[in-house]
């Protein structure tokens, strides 16, 4: 028995709606990773505390995604949307006013069990909205959660320049949480991804798991770039003679680069093919990371981490359009099985990354991203196939 819901009708308002869920995933984010050092000086935490409650979130967050299954298959994703927002504006507050370093801790992992549910659903709520359309619209909202994730960190910034506390963006993040959930998430499509006709039982029949491995590895691979860039692209920086002021513009061509590629990926799909673009997204990633690897010099790698940024701009909503049509009855299955890679990345480029940086050095440690994009070439055989 095929069970099924209203259709979806992706109006401009829907297609909006959709948009600014992606924009306030990358705010509420943004904020909260920018309020670390006042989070240092409340509680008196070091780095490994830090980074061990960021290690908690990627946790958190994978359990997050698999609850946005969960919810997808009984009622949609729109309601992921709703629970995951609520789940994060009550992190961001709470968080905000912890006393101590037990009640952090705890509100970031609350928080995070928001992230993954906002992370999946968002994901689901794009490839419906894309469904039927001649224009792709997965790479521009990326691009917004890219601009929202900017204008957070600016946020902060401003509010800190203020003389006002970082609580103020976290509430303020908060808010606008709310507020969508209030009075945005109507808008979203309340469709449910459709079972197949083939459909009986509680489990129904096996997904194809060696294609959501096969996409799941694009995703792995450039967030593993994302997070060792993040991370230790400034520390690298520093490492090759750059000036301490000089390190953090390696990450702000990055994340432009990101933006830029997220600005254009869905003309560029049209005009040459989502394989085409995942092959040139691959071999750009490789390249950016050997030549951080392999080119001791400060201009150069901050050079390449804005290619590595143009090819991680465009391989995530590839793969994340791939997924939605391994099974497009289920797609909100796959996408939330294959978000999971998402957060695998995150560990490998902050943790992976860094120990290779002990043992080898941070040069030759980025070539594990390079590694797992060349790992992901299968993808491209499939799509190209």
């Amino acid at each position: 028995m095929t069970a099924t819901t209203a259709p979806s009708a992706t109006t401009p308002r829907t297609v909006a709606a959709t948009a600014a869920v992606y924009g306030l995933q990358g705010l509420g984010y943004s904020v909260i990773v920018t309020a670390l050092p006042a989070f240092q000086e409340r509680t008196g935490l070091d780095a490994t505390g830090i980074a061990a409650i960021l290690l908690g979130v990627c946790v958190t967050a994978a359990l997050g995604s698999l609850v946005a299954d969960a919810i997808a298959r009984r009622a949609s994703s729109r309601r992921g949307v709703v629970v995951g927002l609520s789940l994060q504006a009550v992190g961001l507050v709470a968080t905000a006013f912890s006393p101590g370093t037990a009640m952090l801790a705890a509100s970031v992992l609350l928080y995070g069990l928001g992230l993954g549910l906002i992370d999946a659903s968002s994901n689901m709520q794009g490839v419906l909205a894309q469904r039927g359309r001649a224009t792709p619209l997965l790479g521009r909202f990326f691009a917004t959660l890219t601009a929202g994730s900017i204008v957070g960190a600016l946020g902060m910034a401003g509010i800190l320049a203020a003389g006002a506390p970082a609580v103020a963006a976290l509430v303020a993040a908060a808010v606008l949480q709310i507020a969508f959930v209030a009075f945005g998430a109507r808008l979203l499509s309340r469709e449910r991804a459709a079972r197949s006709a083939e459909w009986s039982g509680p489990r129904g029949p096996r997904l194809d798991g060696r294609a959501i491995t096969v996409v799941g590895l694009v995703i792995l691979a450039a967030y593993t770039v994302d997070s060792a860039v993040s991370s230790w692209g400034s520390i690298h920086l520093e490492s090759i003679g750059a000036a301490v002021a000089l390190a953090p513009v390696g990450l702000a061509a990055y994340q432009g680069g990101v933006l830029i590629a997220r600005m254009v990926t869905d003309a560029v799909v049209r005009r040459i093919g989502r394989a085409r673009l995942l092959a040139v997204g691959l071999v750009l990633g490789v390249a950016g990371a050997v030549v951080v690897a392999a080119v001791p010099s400060p201009v150069v790698t901050i050079v390449a981490f804005a290619v590595s940024g143009l090819a991680v701009g465009a391989l995530v909503p590839i793969a994340f359009g791939l997924a939605g049509s391994i099974d497009p009855a289920r797609s909100d299955e796959v996408i939330a099985r294959v978000n999971l890679f998402n957060y695998a990345g995150a560990v490998l480029g902050a943790v992976g990354v860094g120990v290779l940086t002990d043992v080898t050095g941070s040069g030759i440690a980025f070539l594990l991203p390079a590694l797992l994009l060349v790992a992901a070439v299968p993808a491209w055989r499939r799509t190209a196939g």
